[in-house]
């Protein structure tokens, strides 16, 4: 049995767990043909990690992560999971890359938005929503621009799912940036946990404004009823989207050959080889 770590957790819902493990098999299976011993299934609990007795550690040895054998087993901790040294291939996202996850991984690919409206190829951005009835709908911005309704989301409280998230806090604000404003144009903010716990608070009254990345906000028009509570009154500018990684320590001949696995399935629409 494969000693080495794979996960899908950051559009692994309860509600399409078939499809994100299709998805799995797709890329295991790949994986498998190029000599790489890729673990049959993904990790889903922080109980699925193999235990490393004393904590995670650095290069230089200082300890970067406790020991996941330490932590709630039931539960997923994600930063844990990326740090892990036998990590494989795993998502994530250009948040946690910018705040310093990027010096213990490598990048392998990045997976396609074509799917979804406001994605195009690699590139993806948020739907800025409110509840239905407090602003006309928009369209994604047919050239990936940023159109963020300045005058609707002034004064309002925002939501946001966590402090590292490119999608729902740091694009936002580089987008508000941008235009001369920042996060100070929201009366408050407050972190839900998650972009489906933002929907749900934007539809409860407990907040008005989030920003939602594209493919899960089609998520949550295929599963979450709050969605039909809110709409879409605006769109952040395009980014690169959340990438595919390995452990930093993953031997150059296997990112390699994880790199020609998934090129080798170009014609599938949910990865791009990385240029």
């Amino acid at each position: 049995m494969s000693e080495m770590v794979a996960a899908l957790p950051m559009y692994d819902w309860s509600e399409v767990r078939d499809e994100v493990d299709a998805q799995w098999a797709l890329l295991r299976d790949a994986f498998r043909q190029k000599g790489i011993d890729a673990p049959q299934t993904i990790a889903r609990r922080n109980g699925d990690l193999p235990p490393i007795p004393g904590g995670i550690r650095d290069a230089q040895g200082a300890l970067i992560a406790p020991d996941p054998a330490t932590l709630p087993p039931d539960e997923l901790d994600f930063h844990k999971l990326w740090l892990h040294p036998a990590l494989l291939f795993a998502q994530t996202c250009w948040g946690p890359m910018e705040l310093g996850l990027s010096s213990y991984v490598q990048v392998v690919a990045q997976p396609s938005y074509d799917a979804y409206e406001g994605g195009q190829g690699e590139l993806y951005s948020s739907a800025v929503v409110m509840r239905t009835g407090e602003g006309p709908e928009a369209r994604s911005p047919a050239d990936g621009s940023a159109f963020i309704p300045l005058d609707l989301i002034r004064g309002k409280r925002f939501t946001f799912n966590n402090l590292d998230s490119m999608s729902g806090l740091i694009g936002l604000t580089r987008d508000l940036e941008a235009m001369g404003e920042s996060l100070d144009i929201f009366s408050s903010r407050s972190e839900s946990g998650g972009h489906r716990s933002s929907i749900v608070a934007v539809a409860e009254g407990k907040a008005d404004v989030a920003a939602i990345d594209c493919e899960s906000w089609a998520l949550a028009l295929r599963f979450e009823p709050a969605a039909q509570k809110v709409s879409v009154v605006g769109w952040t500018g395009r980014r690169k989207g959340l990438p595919f990684i390995t452990a930093r320590t993953t031997p150059e001949k296997t990112v390699t050959a994880l790199r020609e696995a998934i090129a080798g399935l170009a014609e599938q629409p949910r990865v791009h080889r990385v240029g």
